[in-house]
């Protein structure tokens, strides 16, 4: 990544390219196929789009829905990801390269500050990757600036965390043993950046977005009872903070925190709703 991308959203260079970044690639299975029903909402919002010459994929993480793109719009398209984590592009990277993918590239960059072609893309998406930068009217300006004249915009974040339970759960069964554990910040960078949707519709338009629309999106997300305690004792700000404890310290929060999920498990099986917004925009 180039260092003056760096200087700008430091605090979110540091995690995601240090334990945040390197727990997403360990966990890019599961997370891949949790997340799987917003990967194929926006893979056919881009297809539904016409002709593609060039798609930006912002925040893509370890590539999945860059790489599903790909996939879908064939070669006569370039799919560009682009993420602030070298850990996780350099993973998006071996993937493109072990199915072949050469529509598929991968570059490791802040999208607030980076400098993207002048209205270089068709249509710009993101998978919950958008809600991480210190100046996000900077950073909207920055990719609209990228975006050809008409070109779309198209992001799925997330909603309240009261919208939330599941993702909020570890945190509130946790808290009493974790008293170091930071508390969420409204409109801070961060998982739930973007809940307030008058909010975000004032970024857009400060940003110089048209035709913004927000629209509620409830999706029924799964993974099996393994893989959930694999995902709260990495992810997240109680799984970041799990990573700084001793064993016995450590075990005692997973005891804590198995029970506050037992009501999205059956059979093996948990289940959740994730509430979030689909963000579309136009650049005029």
């Amino acid at each position: 990544m180039d260092e003056s991308d760096s200087e700008v959203n430091r605090e979110q260079s540091v995690l995601w390219n240090g334990p945040g970044g390197r727990a997403w690639v360990e966990a890019q299975a599961v997370l891949d196929a949790m997340f799987r029903p917003f990967e194929n909402l926006l893979v056919e919002a881009v297809a539904s789009a016409g002709p593609m010459a060039q798609v930006l994929d912002i925040g893509c993480g370890t590539g999945s829905t860059t790489l599903a793109m790909a996939r879908r719009l064939g070669a006569q398209a370039g799919c560009t990801g682009l993420d602030i984590s070298e850990p996780m592009t350099a993973l998006a990277r071996q993937r493109a390269k072990r199915e072949g993918l050469h529509a598929a590239c991968f570059v490791c960059a802040d999208a607030q500050v980076h400098a993207f072609e002048p209205a270089g893309f068709d249509m710009i998406v993101s998978r919950f990757g958008v809600m991480f930068f210190e100046d996000p009217v900077a950073a909207f300006a920055n990719l609209r600036r990228a975006a050809k004249p008409g070109a779309k915009l198209a992001c799925i974040v997330w909603r309240s965390p009261p919208d939330n339970p599941f993702m909020t759960a570890a945190e509130r069964a946790a808290a009493p043993l974790l008293p170091h554990l930071p508390p969420r910040q409204p409109g801070a960078p961060g998982q739930f950046a973007f809940a307030d949707r008058a909010r975000v519709t004032q970024i857009l338009a400060d940003s110089g977005w048209a035709d913004i629309d927000i629209q509620p999106l409830d999706v029924r997300c799964t993974l099996s009872e393994a893989d959930l305690m694999r995902y709260i004792s990495r992810l997240g700000p109680v799984g970041q903070l799990l990573q700084q404890l001793d064993e016995p310290d450590r075990a005692k929060v997973l005891d804590v925190m198995r029970p506050a999920f037992a009501p999205y498990v059956h059979a093996g099986q948990a289940s959740y709703m994730a509430a979030c917004w689909m963000v579309t925009a136009r650049q005029p």
